[in-house]
């Protein structure tokens, strides 16, 4: 089983969310990591990025899904972020973590959910 990840860690984005209307009304920053399990393991990328996934190409991907619509909750753009990467790259896992800052006494409230293609 490959074990071999690529990440990317608290990826600034924005996203009309929230429950209440006015809190969707004017975007938010929200901070979204990821963790892939490519299908291949590193041993055979020759250095080469078009045998690897393109980690660039992705954080544009995740920030174009976070503002493409407004949603109620963080939990649906952590789903539909990983659906995404299940769906368009060669990987067997796909781990999404989103940030919002809005409780005043605590730094960020968080999910974490982790999905994988089964063959």
């Amino acid at each position: 089983m490959n074990r071999d990840t690529i990440e990317i860690r608290r990826l600034k984005v924005e996203s009309h969310i929230g429950v209440p209307d006015e809190e969707r009304s004017t975007p938010q920053n929200l901070w979204v990591s990821v963790i892939m399990t490519p299908s291949q393991d590193f041993t055979g990328l020759a250095d080469n990025i078009a045998f690897t996934i393109d980690y660039y190409q992705v954080s544009l991907q995740i920030a174009e899904i976070a503002a493409a619509r407004p949603r109620h909750l963080i939990e649906t753009l952590a789903t539909d972020i990983a659906n995404f990467l299940l769906t368009n790259y060669p990987l067997t896992s796909a781990g999404v973590e989103v940030e919002k800052r809005i409780l005043p006494s605590a730094d960020a409230v968080a999910v974490k959910i982790l999905r994988e293609r089964f063959a």
